[in-house]
C-alpha cells in the first residue's frame, strides 16, 4: 500500500525551493549577486550612513574635551537643518534605489524559479531580458497595492479621531495618557495590524502573477486573493519565517552601526567590516529564498485549485515527469505520463 501523501505545509515549500535554487546554484548567485546584494547591502548599511550624517559629532567625550558648552550650544543653534535637508533627500533616493532593485530582483527570481520548477534550462540573459518586462506592470501594481495600504490606514486614523472629536463634542475631556485611550488606541492599531497582514496574505502571489501572467493593476490583486484560498496558513507561515529572520538581520546590523563607538571609525575595524558583509550576505539569501519560495507557493496554489495539469500536459508532452499535484484535498506528488 502506498505511504500517505505529505501535507503540503512550509517545510514542502522551502524544500522544493531549496531543490531548484541547488540545481541552478551559481546561476542563482549570479542573479543574487546582480539584484539582491546590493539590495541587502543597502539595507544594511543604510542605518550606519544615517547615522554618521545624523551625528556630527561622533565622538561625545573629545567634543566635550575640546569645545567650550556655550560654544557648543551656539554651534548646534547655527546646524538647525532645513525643512528638507539633505537627510531627506538621501532617504528619497534610497527609498527609490530599495524600490528599484525590489521589482528587478522579483521579476529575475520568479522568472528563473519558474523555469527551474518546469525543468527548462535558466539563462542570465533571458532573466535580464525579462526584468524589462515585468518592470513597468510590477511598478504599477505595487503603487495601487501601496495606495489601498495607505487609504485603509488613513481611514484607521479617521476613525481614531471621530471617535476623540465625537467624545469632545458629547462634553467628555479626552486625557491621551488615560488607560482607557491608550487601550482604545491600542486595539485600533492591533486591528489595523492584522487588516494589513490579512490584505498581505491574500496578496502575497501578486509580484509573481504580474511576472508569469503578465497582469498588471487590479487583476493580480483578485487573482492573488483567489489562488491563495485553501492556501492562507501556508502564505501566512512564509510571511512570518521570512519577514522574522530578515527583521532579525536587518536590526542586529542596525543596532551594531547605532551601538559602535562612532560609526566613522567603526569602519575602520576589520570586525565591524566583517560583520556588515556576514549581514548582508544573509539578508541576500534570505530574499532569494523568499522569493523562490513565493513561486513555488504560486505553482502549489496553482495544483490545489486544479489549474497546473493541462499546463504540465502542454509543456511535458510525450515526456516522463514528477511534479506536486493535488487530488482535490491534499497535495501530493504524481507520475504524469504524457502519450
Amino acid at each position: 500500500m502506498a505511504d500517505p501523501a505529505p501535507r503540503l505545509n512550509l517545510f514542502t515549500v522551502l524544500s522544493e525551493s531549496k531543490r531548484i535554487l541547488n540545481a541552478h546554484s551559481r546561476y542563482f548567485l549570479a542573479l543574487s549577486v546582480l539584484f539582491l546584494l546590493p539590495l541587502s547591502f543597502s539595507l544594511v548599511v543604510y542605518p550606519t550612513l544615517l547615522h554618521l550624517l545624523t551625528d556630527p559629532f561622533p565622538n561625545n567625550s573629545q567634543v566635550l574635551l575640546r569645545t567650550h558648552p556655550f560654544d557648543y550650544h551656539h554651534h548646534h543653534h547655527h546646524q538647525e537643518e532645513p525643512i528638507f535637508s539633505n537627510n531627506h533627500l538621501l532617504s528619497l533616493l534610497y527609498s527609490l534605489f530599495v524600490f528599484a532593485f525590489s521589482l528587478l530582483a522579483v521579476g529575475s527570481i520568479t522568472f528563473s524559479v519558474l523555469h527551474g520548477f518546469y525543468g527548462r534550462p535558466v539563462k542570465l540573459i533571458s532573466a535580464i531580458k525579462s526584468v524589462f518586462t515585468s518592470f513597468f506592470p510590477l511598478l504599477l501594481t505595487v503603487i495601487i497595492f501601496q495606495v489601498i495600504v495607505c487609504l485603509i490606514s488613513i481611514a484607521f486614523g479617521l476613525l481614531l479621531l471621530s471617535v476623540m472629536r465625537g467624545m469632545e463634542l458629547l462634553g467628555l475631556e479626552v486625557e491621551y495618557s488615560s488607560p482607557y485611550f491608550l487601550t482604545f488606541s491600542g486595539v485600533v492599531l492591533l486591528a489595523l495590524i492584522m487588516v494589513l497582514v490579512y490584505l498581505q496574505v491574500n496578496w502575497t502571489l501578486v509580484s509573481v502573477i504580474v511576472v508569469v501572467e503578465s497582469k498588471w493593476g487590479f487583476e493580480p490583486l483578485r487573482r492573488s486573493a483567489s489562488l491563495v484560498k485553501g492556501m492562507r496558513g501556508v502564505a501566512l507561515s512564509l510571511l512570518l519565517f521570512f519577514g522574522g529572520l530578515a527583521g532579525i538581520v536587518v536590526w542586529t546590523g542596525a543596532v551594531s552601526a547605532v551601538g559602535s563607538d562612532g560609526a566613522g571609525d567603526g569602519w575602520k575595524s576589520w570586525a565591524f567590516v566583517v560583520q556588515i558583509v556576514v549581514t548582508s550576505t544573509s539578508l541576500m539569501l534570505l530574499l532569494l529564498y523568499y522569493a523562490a519560495a513565493n513561486t513555488v507557493l504560486y505553482m502549489y496554489c496553482k495544483a490545489f485549485h486544479g489549474e497546473l495539469a493541462a499546463e504540465i500536459a502542454e509543456e511535458f508532452a510525450r515526456e516522463y515527469v514528477s511534479l506536486p499535484f493535488d487530488d482535490g484535498k491534499i497535495p501530493h506528488v504524481v507520475s504524469v505520463v504524457v502519450s
